[in-house]
């Protein structure tokens, strides 16, 4: 059944033997407790990892110094000898699982927010702002530095008190430590800086600090960025070096990753970005060196993990946010389920909740972050009927939960297959995650035996009824927003989602009405066809409500597009014609015409209250998922279809006397 022999064989980390070689790295989750200890809730999310079968868990980044090192509101830390006893119990509760744990440990320099540490100033290496971050920090003095480096070592010998099995070293990503290393921001003239072996001074000094106190044998790992990806800063070569000079000091491994907070999206890849498009820099550094290499390659299927390895770009794969999206992924893997899995699609929402100060949350998984509220599935279905309409992720998401609880579910659909929203998500350039994503999904409805999908079918009242359900589950979507504004009813209008779903043609010059994520794909798509296209967004800046880093990407790909977008903001339509648009000027209030063969509306979508109110007032127990009830994203469709089909309880009618029941 096992068709990734060297994915599951046993592997080591110096004197630690890993019963497979798939590594959940760290990744930030901010679960803890105010204080730093690990919560009930963090507790139970990293065992449902460590159940689903991974070899090693890092924990997510975790700080050794309460004063300027606050990465996160409710962060794991290890400052304080009060932690032990919640670090022992996570450390307890993974191990039951013949999994083991380290702890990262973590400072972020000048990448934090002044918010975050109480209004001072952030330290780094040098008085240099990060570009992202847009603060100056403040340059450590050497005493400071010092100072620093007992941090890092007390931290490692809290997380052996409290039976963590090794610590990893954060040197990467353009935080503290990776800012020492750096020539791009380490301009310091003291020990600590200018030279090679100065810039790498600070983390010689933690690792031997470590292994004194905490014994020769402690496992001790270092991620670095092996390429920082900006102009000045670190490249492969100068990581070759670093790796080996790492070695020399004690490093049991090298955790390879890339990037800064200035090139964000080779830290975390969207969506766009292919699996492994970075193995050569695990490749070089794992060439160069004797001791392990973990690697993350943005990896989301089994079968191009297996082949990593099978091609020596790494001894351990990390598995990070393939993890949060499915916790079951090794299981899985190891069991002939690869089909079963829910991909991770690099929507970044998990990363876009940690920065609003929220704990990270995934699309794909409405359970991440939330595994302790919802920690047992009534099976309490009896095999009564209950009827889903709509075939998108939220009805998919529905329609299995309610099969999971042991309900009869019928799911109509009207389309010829399953996927709803998804089907015209996966149509712009670079979807393949969402079409892996889709298609997994599907596979998850069609196993369950107690689910009967009628595709091609519109769901009639009538129908309905005569399958007498206990409940009805309406996820048939929503329409897109049309204005009303002269001339929208012309020939040449067009929205953006019929344009992908192939119902209507574009033809010569077109402008696209909306520059949210549909109407920047769209815009790329049509470029893309050959057609020269102009952007108009009546906000003051493209991509409203987009994550940052999803926005970069998009905007390169597009600034590279040959002929690139003409892109106009501050611009409200007000009409259209067989000529192109009407716009008017937010600021001066102008109104000028935007010369077009064909205008794209991509102004969002809204419920469609034709298509559930007849349901509503036929039936009792109706409920309304995602787009039907409100207009959202895929995130918020498996959020509605999971949560409402896990609290959901059938009214009971007791005719004998009349009386109705909840």
């Amino acid at each position: 059944m096992n068709q990734f022999k060297k994915m599951f064989t046993s592997g080591r980390i110096g004197k630690l033997t890993l019963k497979n070689r798939v590594v959940m790295p760290a990744i930030g989750v901010s679960l803890a407790k105010l204080n730093g200890e690990a919560s009930d809730d963090m507790i139970r999310y990293y065992e449902e990892r460590a159940r689903g079968g991974v070899g090693l868990i890092i924990t997510e980044i975790t700080r050794v110094d309460d004063d300027t090192g606050v990465g996160t509101y409710k962060q794991l830390a290890v400052t304080d000898p009060k932690v032990i006893p919640q670090l022992q119990r996570l450390s307890d509760t993974v191990h039951k699982y013949d999994c083991k744990i380290f702890v990262q440990l973590h400072h972020p320099g000048r990448e934090t927010s002044e918010d975050l540490i109480g209004g001072q100033k952030m330290i780094a290496p040098s008085a240099i702002a990060d570009k992202f971050v847009g603060q100056t920090p403040r340059a450590m003095t050497t005493e400071e530095v010092g100072d620093m480096v007992k941090k890092f070592i007390k931290g490692a010998v809290i997380a052996k008190a409290g039976g963590i099995d090794g610590v990893e070293i954060h040197a990467a990503h353009g935080y503290l430590i990776n800012q020492f290393l750096s020539p791009y921001s380490n301009h310091r003239t003291d020990r600590y800086g200018g030279s090679f072996h100065n810039r790498l001074r600070i983390l010689q000094e933690i690792i031997a600090g470590i292994k004194y106190m905490n014994g020769q044998d402690y496992p001790v790992s270092v991620r670095i960025s092996a390429d920082e990806f900006v102009d000045g800063g670190l490249k492969i070569e100068d990581s070759v070096k670093i790796a080996r000079t790492i070695e020399s000091y004690g490093a049991d491994a090298i955790n390879v990753s890339s990037g800064i907070y200035e090139s964000a999206p080779t830290i975390i890849e969207p969506g766009s970005y292919p699996q492994g498009w970075k193995r050569n820099l695990s490749t070089q550094i794992k060439k160069n060196v004797s001791v392990p290499v973990i690697a993350v390659d943005n990896i989301k299927t089994p079968e191009f993990a297996e082949e990593l390895l099978e091609s020596y770009a790494s001894d351990f794969i990390g598995i990070a946010r393939a993890s949060l999206a499915d916790p079951a992924w090794s299981y899985k893997a190891r069991t002939g389920q690869s089909d079963q899995i829910t991909t991770c699609i690099g929507c970044l929402l998990c990363f876009q909740a940690l920065s609003e100060g929220k704990h990270a949350i995934c699309a794909v998984n409405p359970r991440m972050g939330r595994e302790r509220e919802f920690s047992s599935l009534a099976k309490d279905g009896n095999g009564q009927n209950v009827v889903v309409i709509g075939g998108g992720p939220g009805g998919m998401e529905a329609s299995k939960t309610l099969a999971d609880r042991g309900y009869k579910v019928t799911l109509f659909d009207n389309q010829d297959q399953l996927g709803g929203t998804l089907n015209i998500a996966i149509v712009p350039p670079f979807k393949d995650k969402i079409e892996l994503f889709r298609d997994h999904l599907i596979n998850q409805v069609e196993k369950r035996e107690n689910i009967d999908v009628h595709l091609n079918e519109k769901a009639t009242v009538e129908a309905v009824q005569k399958l007498d359900p206990v409940g009805v589950f309406i996820a048939a979507g929503a329409k897109p927003i049309i204005p009303m504004l002269p001339g929208m009813d012309g020939n040449t209008v067009v929205t953006a989602e019929d344009y992908l779903a192939g119902k209507a043609d574009v033809k010569g010059k077109a402008v696209v009405v909306g520059s949210g994520m549909t109407g920047l794909e769209t815009a790329e798509k049509l470029i893309g066809e050959g057609h020269e296209v102009t952007i108009v967004e009546k906000l003051k800046s493209v991509g409203p409500g987009m994550n940052p880093t999803l926005l970069m990407d998009e905007m390169n790909r597009l600034k590279k597009m040959d002929p690139a977008p003409t892109i106009m903001t501050n611009e409200q339509m007000i009409g259209a014609s067989d000529q192109g648009i009407k716009i008017l000027n937010s600021i001066d209030h102008s109104m000028k015409s935007v010369p077009a063969d064909t205008v794209v509306l991509s102004l969002g979508v809204k419920p469609d209250a034709t298509g559930t109110e007849p349901f509503v007032e036929a039936f009792d127990q109706t409920k309304l998922i995602g787009d039907a009830s409100s207009s959202g994203q895929i995130a918020d469709a498996m959020k509605d279809g999971y949560t409402k089909a896990y609290i959901f309880e059938p009214v009971s009618v007791k005719t004998r006397e009349g009386e109705v029941t909840e």
